[in-house]
């Protein structure tokens, strides 16, 4: 019955990602086994361009609901519609007006005196014609006033209509000035950007497993008050039978310590330990492999040169999600500067040292983790860097002296790692048994 529930409410599957085999716990707490089905890759709910894959159908009303926010709508809507509605409010208001006029001269008998006798007032001086009723209108509404073509006091009407078509100029103006300046002002461009990993990880960091991706901003001007949320969406089916296609469970980021708040100069690491509240508390790495969530990613913070809020997202699959594997730094000292090297910033490297199994099992069984001091990655090039600014200021001697030391703590680190792997080995094989 289950089966048949998912197949049926399952949300549209991807053709390309094929079919892949998933585990489900029993409805309703009965059976104390798994259920394995034979289900798709649903698509993504977020893409990576922070663009939400939904569409909305069978809405009722929704001319009526989007006309009475127009305001909304002319902001939300391409350009090339924006610029064809600002052309056509200002046609069709020239148009009506130059219609207007001309029935005023039509009525008041003005288009059967061309010649202009010398007895007979007309309503609009020099207008004969429809067309010289549209460019009486287009100049009184743009107040370009060549004085060839005037309203005169015989008619009340005709005056009363330069009024309003004057008015209306105006509150025309406003609106489309205004929501053109909204547009072009919007905060939405300034996620373009804002840079997201391509890839999450997991791996471990002061002694914890945590899921960590990377951010980054492209420009010089700040990101004022930035903060950054996580969500993990995934189908589940509630004790009652319920089927719920995206259950969004918060993923915490540090909010109770401050940590979600950051200054974002240069790149940064966004870290979620995965704890007894983490949805990934009991997901090892095989777990990960045949997983079905999605992570959602947001950063929001205000535009500086303009105070206005700005939010980029993103997200990341199962799939996208790189086990034992740590970022590449970017960030670089040099001699009265830092450097920002964002070649490296997509790039992660393995860390075999990285346990395969959950934080639940960790912390149920106890397992060992390799100490903090262990040698790697960040540490080589610490040396590397430092190994290139002695030799720039004190010249090779000095920098080959250095050196040795330092490689004989490199071969003393990693011999000790040896140690540190081999008794966690040999820890796991004695809880086992």
């Amino acid at each position: 019955m289950s089966v048949g529930r998912i197949n049926r409410y399952s949300i549209v599957s991807s053709e390309e990602e094929g079919l892949r085999l998933t585990t489900m716990h029993g409805m309703n707490g009965f059976g104390n086994g798994k259920i394995h089905t034979r289900r798709k890759c649903r698509n993504r709910f977020v893409k990576k361009n922070g663009q939400c894959n939904v569409q909305f159908a069978n809405m009722d009303d929704k001319s009526q609901r989007y006309m009475a926010d127009i305001f909304t709508t002319c902001v939300d809507i391409r350009w090339r519609w924006m610029l064809l509605v600002f052309t056509l409010v200002f046609v069709v208001s020239w148009l009506a007006f130059g219609l207007a006029f001309w029935v005023i001269a039509l009525l008041h008998g003005d288009l059967d005196n061309p010649a202009g006798d010398d007895n007979f007032t007309p309503c609009v001086l020099q207008v004969n014609g429809f067309v010289a009723a549209f460019l009486f209108s287009i100049e009184t509404q743009s107040t370009i006033g060549y004085g060839y073509r005037c309203v005169t006091e015989e008619c009340p009407v005709a005056v009363f209509m330069v009024v309003f078509q004057s008015i209306v100029g105006c509150i025309i103006d406003c609106f489309m000035i205004g929501a053109i300046m909204a547009k072009m002002a919007r905060p939405k461009k300034r996620a373009q950007t804002l840079l997201f990993s391509h890839n999450a990880v997991i791996a471990m960091r002061d002694g914890k497993l945590c899921l960590m991706w990377r951010v980054g901003n492209l420009r010089k001007s700040h990101i004022v008050e930035a903060h950054v949320r996580a969500q993990l969406i995934k189908p589940r089916i509630t004790d009652e039978g319920e089927y719920i296609p995206l259950d969004q469970i918060d993923i915490n980021v540090g909010f109770d310590k401050g940590l979600d708040r950051i200054f974002l100069v240069s790149p940064i690491t966004i870290l979620h330990e995965i704890d007894e509240e983490s949805p990934l508390f009991g997901i090892s790495k095989q777990d990960l492999e045949t997983a079905d969530f999605e992570i959602v990613v947001i950063l929001e913070g205000m535009v500086e040169a303009t105070a206005m809020t700005t939010q980029a997202r993103s997200s990341y699959l199962a799939s996208e999600v790189l086990w034992g594997h740590r970022f590449e730094p970017v960030l670089f000292e040099e001699k009265n500067l830092y450097k920002v090297d964002y070649s490296h910033f997509h790039k992660t490297y393995e860390v075999p040292s990285t346990p395969r199994c959950s934080a639940k099992d960790m912390v149920e069984n106890k397992f060992l983790v390799p100490s903090s001091n262990s040698f790697c990655y960040e540490n080589e090039l610490a040396f590397l860097n430092r190994d290139e600014e002695e030799e720039d200021v004190g010249g090779g001697s000095r920098a080959l002296a250095n050196l040795s030391p330092d490689r004989n703590s490199r071969h003393e680190f990693e011999r000790l790692q040896a140690i540190r792997t081999l008794d966690q080995r040999s820890y796991r094989r004695e809880s086992e048994i």
